[in-house]
């Protein structure tokens, strides 16, 4: 009885070895985390490539927008993100 709980224990203790590893490779089933910034610009419109020249609703920040687009600022400045 005492054995199979030490097999029983062992095995669980390698299985979970396993799944943390899964993670550590190079560069695949890497899981990352990006910081989102808590803060908003005066943001007239968006434009992105894929939408062509349509404005697009505010976001607040580049965070909140796809890569490649554009936030158009209320001072007329504009921010690639």
């Amino acid at each position: 009885m005492a054995a199979s709980r030490v097999y029983t224990t062992c095995a669980l203790l390698l299985i979970g070895l396993m799944l943390l590893g899964q993670g550590q490779g190079q560069g695949q089933g890497r899981m990352e985390a990006a910081a989102c910034p808590l803060y908003c610009l005066d943001v007239d419109y968006v434009t992105c490539p894929s939408s062509g020249a349509e404005k697009l609703p505010a976001r607040c920040n580049c965070c909140l927008t796809p890569k490649g687009c554009t936030l158009h600022l209320s001072d007329g400045t504009q921010m690639a993100c």
